[in-house]
């Protein structure tokens, strides 16, 4: 018999404790200090291996302390910052502290928020963040949804929901060989359209890349003539994809427009709002948004611009209904029902994951800590930090400020007595995004506007200042022309 069991992953509260507190004070220490480290180391993944070591499995367990003390010194000394507050790179916000220890709370009861009988406390939790996170954007009570893992798995699971909204009624037993559906988004989406078709049986030759006019905005016009030749060939057209905010440039499609395309057409409106629409809480920005409403479907990465730890992001829908129609299951081996008068509330049927982790308690405790106005201030600073970078770009001399919107700014470096030479420009402008990348100083990402190959920035980030950015603006002209300098032979 088993009566007492000696367990090498099991350690006694004393143990942990003491290996808790010095981890959180070599965390503390981390965070004071992360405005002094580089962005980046930019080591080489062969350099990184080569620190890991090569070792095979351990055969014997190693003291807990001595592997803490190992991973800490790889992941603080070897890794991205994007807490950092050059990190412009991408659409990554800067951890929350308090989330950070939400985590921990989270993994230390480890609740499968799947059913609500194995996570009574989670689910409930869940339910009131997604509450919060629709009242944050605008939305009224009756929306609810799911948390999910991003911004690919909100929007896929949107795509779903809205595709058995609009389908015929076979649709779940003959799938798509008897149906030609088709949907409709501007050319600027982001690419987990493309996913969703290939993944989800449509094929590509299902999406219809809408043009985008000079701000980056879906062409109404165009879309309306596209949905009417598709039916003029007996296509079925069942959704139209808006974007709250672009990823290469911010810009946010006319949300009200094709509010009315939909309902004229009878299409299903999903919204990509991952990264942009928390900036809807703004009053000065909510204009852009006009037409939000209306949306049957929404994604928001909470992970984005709302400062979460990785990995997060939320499906909001209007009528929580088609998440049952579509992901709902049955099998004799699940008995999650109530038997008394207050219903379960079954989170697995309303996406794609059975088991799920608990990732609402870190949005319910930074949204009470940070609270709506406290956002407000925070949204409103990054986007004019933003603005920032754009008006400093427009003043240089040597540098051309191509895009604003929202919180992202893009830009090129243009050597002074250099002509508009694009293929030159091109080149010399990915050479030192890699430069910036690696060295260290500050983080860009990029994006191709009209053929022109741009440095990006976004600023999700509440440790960024205007010191910051008038930094990054030294760093980006001072790389430039030794690059510039190195290509030209001057």
């Amino acid at each position: 018999m088993i009566n007492e069991r000696k367990s090498a992953i099991n350690v006694s509260a004393g143990d942990f404790r003491k290996a808790a507190h010095s981890l959180v004070d070599t965390v503390a220490g981390f965070l004071n200090d992360i405005s002094n480290k580089p962005v980046t180391t930019g080591e080489t993944p062969a350099r990184i291996l080569e620190l890991l070591g090569n070792e095979t499995l351990p055969g014997k367990g190693i003291a807990m302390d001595e592997i803490i003390t190992k991973a800490t010194e790889l992941l603080y000394n070897h890794s991205l910052l994007n807490g950092h507050p050059k990190f412009f790179g991408y659409i990554t916000g800067s951890p929350a502290p308090i989330a950070m220890l939400a985590d921990l709370m989270a993994a230390s009861v480890n609740a499968n928020v799947g059913a609500q009988v194995l996570s009574p406390v989670a689910t409930a939790i869940e339910k009131q963040t997604i509450r919060w996170l629709a009242e944050f954007i605008g939305f009224d009570e009756s929306y609810g949804g799911i948390l999910v893992s991003g911004g690919n798995m909100a929007n896929f699971t949107a795509f779903l929901a809205g595709r058995t909204a609009k389908a015929p009624d076979d649709f779940k037993t003959n799938g798509l060989s008897a149906n030609d559906m088709v949907m409709y988004c501007c050319k600027t989406t982001h690419t987990w359209i493309d996913k969703a078709a290939v993944l989800f049986g449509h094929g590509t030759n299902a999406i219809r890349w809408i043009p985008a006019d000079r701000n980056n905005r879906m062409e109404i016009p165009a879309l309306v003539k596209s949905i009417e030749e598709d039916l003029s060939k007996g296509k079925l057209p069942f959704m139209i994809i808006g974007n709250a905010g672009d990823v290469s440039t911010g810009a946010v499609d006319d949300l009200s427009e094709i509010s009315k395309v939909c309902k004229k057409f009878k299409l299903w409106f999903h919204v990509d709002g991952a990264y942009g629409i928390p900036a809807a809480v703004v009053p000065e920005y909510s204009g852009l948004f006009s037409g939000i409403a209306d949306a049957d479907s929404i994604a928001l990465d909470p992970h984005k611009w709302l400062y979460s730890p990785l990995e997060v992001g939320c499906t909001l829908v209007k009528n929580p209904q088609h998440l049952l129609n579509t992901f709902s299951s049955h099998p004799a081996y699940y008995h999650f029902e109530n038997k008394d008068t207050d219903p379960a509330f079954n989170f697995y049927e309303y996406g794609l994951q059975n088991s799920r982790g608990f990732r609402a308690l870190k949005i319910w405790m930074q949204l009470q800590q940070v609270g709506k106005e406290g956002y407000i201030n925070l949204i409103r600073d990054d986007i004019a930090l933003a603005e920032l970078m754009y008006e400093l770009a427009s003043k240089h001399s040597e540098l051309e400020a191509v895009t604003h919107n929202l919180s992202i700014t893009t830009l090129r470096y243009i050597p002074s007595g250099v002509n508009n030479n694009l293929e030159y420009l091109n080149k010399l402008n990915t050479m030192l995004l890699e430069e910036l990348q690696r060295n260290g100083e500050v983080f860009l990402s990029n994006a191709v506007i009209e053929e022109k190959f741009c440095l990006r920035a976004c600023i999700v980030n509440f440790r960024t200042t205007s010191r910051d950015i008038h930094e990054s603006i030294d760093i980006i002209v001072k790389s430039g022309k030794e690059i510039h300098k190195s290509l030209s032979g001057e």
